[in-house]
């Protein structure tokens, strides 16, 4: 089904009152030089605490190609994100920061990638990214154990063109914590990658602390792989093996130590006990883990308030 526009743009916005105008005026700038091209914008405060939706008001007045969307709380970049493009209505969809680090005059790099080679989706990679030391490190490590952990490239940014299809795809996946990335994986691996510009962070500091990092790729590990279940299966194989090797060095030393009456039946039966626990604790995760994926229902964001 074809949409109303040529393409929509997609930002998460995240306490960016100071960036949203510039942003804006220069996404224009871009579209207008595409000629007969349509598009639409659609911004969704994700729970900012400064006047970030006051900003967008006034942005929205007087302008029909413009939504804007507020959610009741803090849900976090790629599920704020997802609330925009199940509101898209664009045959190509371009996610973007509000920071402006991704300049939008890039947006046609991304462009002409997926026009040349039919992709489902391109994104626009940079390796020269203006951050601190501890960010760009714990960013480094999230990446790359993310690529590890759900066997995926680990170049994957918020920098995207995607097709609707693909869109309409992930659409269907309603876990209450979204990752976009892996789900277009789900779906297609015609993917390319372009190498654009990113400027340096101008006048606010990223959203995106070494702390949420953290808390995003434990959510991602828990939500997208079974790593946790696998060690805890994996894990009650190893103590048992060590705990076998264990019992059969008392039952040795019981007979060659004269080992006090009572003490290697009764670490015996401690080790054994431990190993059948571990190991069925792991059995008992992987069914949990399934019946909880099947009837968890939480809705991955609530807007609060929408204007079209």
């Amino acid at each position: 089904m074809k949409g109303l526009f040529d393409f929509s743009v997609v930002i998460p916005v995240f306490n960016s009152s100071l960036t949203l105008g510039p942003l804006l005026e220069s996404l224009k700038k871009t579209f207008s030089e595409m000629k007969d091209k349509s598009v639409e914008y659609i911004l969704v405060d994700d729970g900012s605490f400064d006047n970030s939706w006051e900003i967008l008001q006034k942005i929205k007045q007087n302008e029909s190609n413009i939504t804007i969307v507020k959610l009741n709380k803090n849900y976090g970049q790629s599920n704020a994100t997802f609330c925009g493009l199940e509101i898209a209505k664009g045959n190509y969809i371009v996610t973007i920061d509000d920071d402006m680090q991704q300049p939008p005059s890039e947006i046609v790099k991304l462009i002409n990638t997926l026009e040349s080679g039919d992709y489902d989706v391109v994104y626009g990679v940079s390796d020269k990214k203006h951050q601190s030391f501890f960010r760009s490190l714990s960013s480094k490590f999230v990446r790359n154990a993310v690529a590890r952990f759900i066997e995926r490239p680990s170049q994957t940014t918020s920098f995207r063109l995607i097709k609707k299809e693909v869109i309409q795809k992930i659409l269907s996946h309603k876990s209450n914590f979204i990752f976009v990335d892996e789900l277009i994986w789900w779906y297609t691996d015609s993917i390319a990658y372009v190498s654009t510009n990113y400027s340096k962070r101008k006048v606010l500091k990223s959203g995106y602390s070494p702390g949420k990092l953290w808390k995003f790729f434990l959510n991602l590990i828990i939500f997208y792989t079974n790593f946790p279940l696998k060690l805890m299966i994996y894990g009650g194989l190893f103590f048992s093996f060590v705990f076998f090797i264990a019992i059969i060095g008392l039952v040795i030393a019981k007979f060659l130590n004269n080992t006090p009456l009572g003490y290697s039946s009764l670490m015996i039966t401690i080790m054994f006990g431990t190993s059948i626990i571990l190991l069925s604790l792991g059995i008992i995760g992987e069914y949990i883990s399934r019946l909880y994926s099947f009837q968890n229902r939480k809705p991955p964001f609530i807007i609060k308030e929408i204007k079209k």
